[in-house]
């Protein structure tokens, strides 16, 4: 490379270097780099795992054609021939069948209703109209009310009411017979209606994150085919009493509360699968918890605990006990705004979202059988 050497007044050498011959230099270096990406993308093209994620691509868009998997599998290997797509994708019967499940999603999507977005503050007029839905899905609203003529949507199997601004639930919605599922969680509910329970066939009901419910009325222990409970993120002292009545309850959260103590008789849960208590205040658990023959995850908070009886700890129990110690997501910072969750309810929500990932990863461990090694393999080249 071309350089001088000069003398300065101080008497330090200074280099002085052919500009035009450094940007040859850095030319050639982005030349060869381009090679090398070629290359590497050349290499991906032929590497195993690129012929895996091909093969699982073409797989799924047949198994979209409803392509019999005896035209594309020959011999434990995937022909991957698009010649293969062309021939079915032209077949009238296919064609005929495609119709047909297209027009079966089409008139299922008749019987749900969706809306979501700050634009919305009730519900349209039009709604009203149509009391032959099945399903309300309605969310990040500033909806406050849900309207009285609810009681007219006598098919109503549905009614996910999730973050929006509702502060009351009207007593009318004790007249939906049907109902299966209601989601009213991150609103702000401070109350339920004793009309609930008279929605006999209520199969789960999430009342979470709306922070100010205290309590819950009696008469839902007519709730008997609920198997699903979740009232987290609230501030209830103990477990209601008609919660501990719903004989076929396998789910309960009531986690993020003001809880002290278990109430003795909770083995009456004798459903019961999961129980959530972390982030409530208990200094004990009570021995009870281990007459309970379904329970298998139980998750408590245990800065406070004191009193674990033994046989909680004990493997031979089936009872899968963890004690988080401090909330493992109180402080997390998001990594994309690098800002803590302020927001107590959105933290609540966040909270949320961990501990359900987290639980889902237990149970994905339990099924992994114990010979084999879990790998992750990611796909995204």
């Amino acid at each position: 490379m071309k350089e001088k050497l000069n003398v300065d007044s101080m008497g330090h050498q200074v280099i002085i270097f052919d500009f035009s011959l450094i940007r040859g230099l850095w030319e050639t270096r982005v030349k060869k780099n381009k090679e090398r990406q070629k290359k590497e993308k050349e290499r991906l093209e032929k590497s195993s795992l690129e012929k895996i994620k091909q093969e699982w691509n073409f797989i799924l868009e047949c198994r979209k054609k409803g392509i019999p998997q005896s035209k594309y599998l020959k011999n434990g290997f995937v022909d991957t021939d698009e010649k293969i797509l062309d021939t079915y994708g032209k077949n009238p019967q296919l064609q005929k069948r495609h119709a047909l499940s297209d027009e079966a999603n089409k008139e299922k999507n008749k019987f749900i209703f969706h809306l979501s977005g700050e634009q919305w503050m009730e519900f349209p007029d039009s709604l009203k109209e149509q009391i032959y839905l099945k399903e309300w899905h309605v969310y990040n609203t500033l909806i406050q009310t849900i309207p009285a003529y609810i009681a007219l949507f006598q098919d109503l199997r549905v009614l996910e009411l999730s973050k929006n601004q509702i502060s009351h639930l009207p007593v009318e919605i004790g007249c939906l017979k049907n109902l299966k599922v209601l989601n009213v969680s991150f609103n702000n509910l401070k109350s339920i209606p004793p009309e609930l329970g008279d929605c006999e066939n209520l199969e789960k009901l999430d009342l979470s994150g709306n922070m100010e419910i205290t309590e819950l009325p009696f008469e839902l222990s007519n709730l008997k085919q609920v198997t699903v409970v979740d009232v987290s993120a609230n501030k209830f002292h103990s477990i209601p009493i008609c919660v501990l009545r719903m004989s076929n309850l396998q789910w309960l959260d009531i986690s993020s509360n003001n809880l002290k103590d278990l109430p003795e008789d909770i083995d009456r849960l004798d459903q019961l699968q999961t129980l959530l208590l972390q982030k409530n205040k208990l200094t004990y658990l009570p021995r009870s918890l281990v007459n309970m023959p379904k329970l298998s995850l139980l998750i408590v908070s245990g800065d406070d605990l004191v009193e674990i009886p033994t046989a909680i700890c004990e493997s031979t129990t089936g009872l899968k006990f963890i004690s988080l110690k401090d909330s493992p997501v109180e402080t997390i910072v998001c990594e994309d705004t690098e800002e803590i969750i302020e927001s107590e309810r959105d933290r609540e929500q966040f909270e949320k979202e961990f501990m359900k990932a987290y639980i889902e990863d237990l149970k994905e461990r339990d099924l992994t059988p114990s010979y084999t090694t879990k790998v992750l393999l990611s796909l995204q080249l």
